[in-house]
C-alpha cells in the first residue's frame, strides 16, 4: 500500500488533527468536523486512523546488536519521586561519549521516540529518553489513551523530572559530561525550557516546540538549533517574540524553517512526515551535537 502523505489530506483536516492531538478539541469534535471532508467512501474515523501513527517499521530495530539498550529508573525527589526512561549507547564505543536527553511528544515514551534514541546512539551518543507518563503507569501502548493520560500530569513536577533526568545523564560515568537535549513538539518546548534552567546545558534542539517566557531567555547559556515547519502557524506565531528575546540576550542560535511542511514533519510514523525536510533537519542536528558536545 502506498504510504499517505500530508498532500493526501485537505489542509483543514490537517488543522483539525493538529487541534485534536494537542488537546484543543475532542475526538468527537474532530469526527464531527471532519465528516464534511470524508469523501469517496472514506469516513471521518478513517481519516483519523490514516493520520494516526503506525509503529510497524522502526528505522533501528529494538534488538539491534550494535547497541546496548535498557530501561532504567532514577530518583527525582523534587518531582514525582522517580523517572523511568530508555537508555541507549553504542556497544563498542571507544572512550567517553557525549550525552543527549531525548524528550517525547505529548504521548509519552512511545516506540517512535525509543527509535529516535537508538538513532542517536548509532550516531555516537549516549541517549536517554524519559517517560513523563511513568508516574501514571507509563506509556499505555495506545496513542489516544496516552494523550488522555498526558492531560492528567502535574506539569510543574514533570518539568522537574526532566531537569533531574538531564542532571543524572550528565553525570553518567561513560559520558564525557557534555550534555545536549533534543525534543519534539511538547518535547521541543521542554528543550527550550531546559535551556533556561540548566547553565551547563551546551546544546538544545527543539523541533517545533513552544517557546519559553521572554523574561527567562537571558538565562540561556546553551547554543540553540531550532527547527520549525512553514505550515505550523500555531508554533510559528510565537517565534517573533522569541527571536527578539534571543537577540536581546545575545543567545547563540540557529533557526530553520522547512518550506511546505507540517508540524510533526520529523515523525516518520505519520503522514505529516516529510522525508526531505526530516533528513536535512536530522543531519543538521547530528552535526550540531558533534560540534558542541565532542
Amino acid at each position: 500500500m502506498t504510504r499517505k502523505t500530508a498532500a493526501d489530506f485537505d489542509p483543514e483536516v490537517l488543522k483539525l488533527f493538529d487541534q485534536y492531538v494537542h488537546g484543543r478539541i475532542s475526538r468527537r469534535d474532530f469526527l464531527s468536523s471532519a465528516t464534511r471532508y470524508a469523501v469517496g467512501g472514506v469516513t471521518a474515523a478513517g481519516l483519523l486512523s490514516a493520520l494516526s501513527p503506525s509503529f510497524a517499521a522502526p528505522l533501528v530495530a529494538p534488538d539491534d546488536k550494535r547497541l546496548n539498550a535498557r530501561f532504567v529508573e532514577i530518583p527525582s525527589p523534587e518531582g514525582n519521586g522517580t523517572v523511568r526512561g530508555y537508555l541507549v549507547s553504542p556497544k563498542d564505543a571507544k572512550g567517553k561519549l557525549p550525552v543527549v536527553l531525548v524528550v517525547h511528544e505529548n504521548r509519552g515514551l512511545n516506540p517512535h521516540i525509543e527509535d529516535i534514541a537508538r538513532r542517536l546512539a548509532l550516531d555516537g551518543f549516549i541517549a536517554f529518553a524519559p517517560d513523563a507518563l511513568h508516574t501514571l503507569g507509563g506509556y499505555p501502548g495506545d496513542e489516544d489513551n496516552a494523550r488522555a493520560l498526558f492531560g492528567k500530569l502535574d506539569q510543574a513536577r514533570t518539568r522537574t523530572d526532566f531537569v533531574a533526568a538531564a542532571r543524572w545523564l550528565r553525570q553518567q560515568p561513560d559520558g564525557n559530561g557534555k550534555l545536549g537535549v533534543v525534543g519534539f513538539c511538547y518535547g521541543g518546548g521542554i528543550a527550550n525550557y531546559l535551556a533556561t534552567q540548566l547553565p551547563d546545558l551546551l546544546a538544545a534542539v527543539p523541533y517545533y516546540g513552544s517557546q519559553p517566557k521572554a523574561e527567562d531567555v537571558p538565562r540561556i547559556k546553551a547554543h540553540l538549533l531550532i527547527h520549525d515547519a512553514e505550515k505550523d502557524e500555531r508554533i510559528r506565531a510565537g517565534w517573533p517574540a522569541y527571536e527578539k528575546a534571543l537577540k536581546d540576550a545575545g543567545v547563540n542560535y540557529q533557526y530553520h524553517v522547512y518550506a511546505g511542511v507540517e508540524h510533526g514533519f520529523n515523525n516518520d510514523t505519520t503522514p505529516r512526515y516529510d522525508a526531505a525536510a526530516a533528513k536535512l533537519a536530522w543531519q543538521r542536528t547530528i552535526d550540531f551535537f558533534r560540534a558542541r558536545l565532542a
